[in-house]
């Protein structure tokens, strides 16, 4: 029973207690950032009053062209080709030729001897955003794209304005050293959610707390993984210094029992009009 108990004392530790680390990983165009007592909520998907689809192109893709170099991409998503798909040689690891365009989220042709070769510049799994300005929260945020293939250094990077009335920009592509595009667009999603904090925070006691049960937890993860996969340790006995950790529960249970039994001692005490006088 104490055994079970402490198992699952671990995984409150884990799951609840550290959430900012498990939700981190979440939408590729969310971000969320702290400055004084509000946060900046950006979310470049979510729908908007007028654009339902937020940044992203209601179309499935963005597609703009420089000096004969056609350059397509989505934001926050893979592209999605109805009609005018892209019409190049190649397009490895953007769906081949039969599909081409259909398993990335930026992709840019050139004409090289007479024939359109396409290159993959972003994927899913590689886009990151962050703010334009560190200083200036308001101006929105950049979606960067990268190709997954460590061959590939090519990227795409997308800069969204905040423009709370109106969607522009995507005219034009400006171009880096051999295969880094940038474009610049006008959204009212680059606007950031704010949201006030001022009196609602967990205080500095309250983050000295979360942050030891956090290092905690991942002492207890980091130590019985070691011991599962290099000990060979199976079953409980995975957590490290098992023992002690039992010992100092038994006492925790004790000391607990006491002090329900002093408590009810009291509550009798009190509840009894006829207690014997002390001489």
């Amino acid at each position: 029973m104490t055994k079970r108990c402490l198992t699952w004392a671990l995984l409150i530790v884990s799951v609840f207690l550290c959430p900012e680390t498990i939700r981190s990983a979440s939408g590729s165009c969310d971000l969320s950032v702290i400055r004084g007592n509000s946060v900046y909520n950006f979310s470049l998907a979510s729908p908007r009053p007028k654009y339902p689809h937020g940044a992203l192109s209601e179309d499935g893709f963005y597609k703009l062209a420089l000096n004969g170099t056609f350059l397509w991409f989505q934001l926050c998503d893979q592209m999605i080709f109805n009609h005018d798909p892209p019409r190049c040689v190649g397009c490895q690891g953007c769906g081949g030729p039969l599909h081409c365009g259909m398993k990335c989220n930026a992709l840019v042709a050139e004409k090289i001897e007479g024939y359109y070769v396409c290159t993959t510049i972003g994927q899913q799994s590689t886009t990151n955003i962050a703010p334009i300005d560190e200083k200036d929260l308001h101006k929105g945020v950049v979606v960067k794209m990268s190709a997954s293939n460590p061959t590939n250094k090519c990227s795409l990077s997308v800069s969204v304005f905040c423009d709370p009335s109106r969607t522009h920009g995507l005219h034009s592509i400006d171009k880096h050293g051999t295969c880094d595009y940038v474009t610049e667009l006008w959204h009212p999603s680059g606007c950031a959610n704010i949201i006030s904090i001022h009196g609602k925070g967990l205080g500095w006691f309250g983050t000295l707390i979360i942050t030891i049960l956090c290092l905690f937890g991942g002492y207890l993860l980091a130590g019985s993984a070691y011991r599962y996969f290099f000990l060979g340790i199976r079953g409980l006995d995975v957590i490290p210094n098992m023992e002690f950790w039992l010992h100092l529960l038994q006492i925790l249970q004790s000391f607990l029992w006491s002090l329900v039994g002093r408590w009810r001692r009291r509550s009798q005490d009190s509840q009894n009009p006829y207690r014997p006088v002390r001489r």
